[in-house]
């Protein structure tokens, strides 16, 4: 299974009208589409947004029978299917059913000729829909029943989903990554347990022979003290994407306009950036430039990376999302878990401080 882009992801959503409007505003989106019952989309009504390689797909049910309406009753808004770009999905569909995944919706071809493009959809992690596409030639149709309306922003500061953050119940990491690569044929790049105070974690990373699809997979260790991956898993219920990772290619630039914007990120602590010198050397970015901008820096053998994480406004506190600009670092920062824990404890601290008045 040849996997070569996030074709795009669409966010099942209370207003879809309303989140397209808070992500253009404060990422730089722009609107490319629309669809309804007067498209013939049935029981929902959609929103294609682009800004590069990215497309982002809101969708509100406008009938309770809808998928879309199902999982908002049950998780609330958040990432309901990634895209995944095929060379051809109908081979893909059948080489994941017969691997074992549950299918969801078979092949299905629109758009003219020349400019076919095929769905078809399979269960992935929990009850996330992964809908490969092949499309025949660039600037074809997106999706079925969607009016496009323009391009979308090709001079914007994000360049393409970097990676997925997905959380799951104790227990299910194992399974859950061997699946991925039995089914997928993604392969496992890295593990690492993770302890902070009395509280742990265990991740696995999985990622297509293209790096193009990467999965960072995390469970709580339940022998220890209950923290954020137990608050998520419970307040999502069950597994899902707690963050989208959007790939920049200049973090500070970013991070500054979305923070004009109205974007509010998870502050770290100065002793952070006290200890940046000794633990990474020279980075080739001031120290002070970063700890103004909250943004976090690691190292790997291949190079460097910097990103930063929003606060959730999500009411149930779970999806978030990153900027990430790398300059030859190919993997996640896992030595910047423990201060995005750390940040999220404090942000979680506050709120509790504040319903309790």
């Amino acid at each position: 299974m040849e996997i070569g882009s996030v074709d795009h992801v669409e966010l099942f959503v209370a207003d879809a009208e309303g989140t397209a409007a808070r992500l253009c505003d404060s990422f730089g989106f722009a609107l490319a589409g629309r669809g309804g019952e007067h498209t013939g989309l049935r029981g929902c009504e959609s929103v294609l947004l682009r800004q590069n390689d990215i497309a982002l797909l809101l969708t509100t049910a406008t009938s309770p029978d809808h998928r879309a309406a199902e999982y908002l009753r049950h998780h609330g808004d958040g990432v309901g299917v990634i895209g995944i770009g095929v060379g051809d999905a109908h081979a893909a569909f059948g080489e994941a059913v017969e691997r074992g995944a549950v299918p969801v919706a078979p092949p299905e071809e629109f758009g003219p000729v020349g400019a076919r493009v095929t769905y078809a959809s399979v269960l992935g992690l929990g009850d996330i829909e992964h809908r490969f596409v092949s499309r025949e030639k660039p600037g074809g149709p997106f999706a079925p029943a969607i009016e496009e309306t323009g391009t979308g922003a090709s001079g914007g500061l994000l360049k393409r989903v970097d990676h997925f953050a997905v959380c799951v119940p104790a227990g299910e990491l194992d399974e859950t990554v061997r699946r991925y690569q039995d089914i997928f044929g993604l392969t496992k790049t890295f593990e690492e347990r993770i302890v902070v105070g009395s509280q742990a974690m265990d991740s696995k990373v999985v990622q297509s022979r293209s790096e193009m699809l990467t999965f960072t997979v995390i469970q709580p260790d339940v022998t220890r003290a209950p923290g954020q991956i137990d608050k998520f898993v419970k307040s999502h219920g069950g597994a899902g994407v707690q963050h989208v990772a959007f790939l920049t290619g200049d973090i500070r630039t970013a991070v500054r306009t979305s923070a004009e914007r109205g974007v509010r990120f998870l502050s770290t602590p100065l002793s952070y950036y006290e200890a940046l010198p000794g633990r990474l050397g020279e980075i080739g970015v001031p120290v002070d430039e970063l700890s103004a901008l909250d943004i976090l820096a690691d190292r790997d053998h291949t190079g460097v990376m910097f990103q930063i994480f929003t606060e959730s406004t999500h009411p149930r506190r779970t999806l978030f999302y990153e900027l990430i600009e790398r300059r030859g670092a190919r993997t996640f920062g896992s030595n910047n878990i423990h201060a995005l824990y750390e940040a999220v404890e404090r942000q979680q601290a506050a709120d509790t401080a504040a319903r309790n008045g």
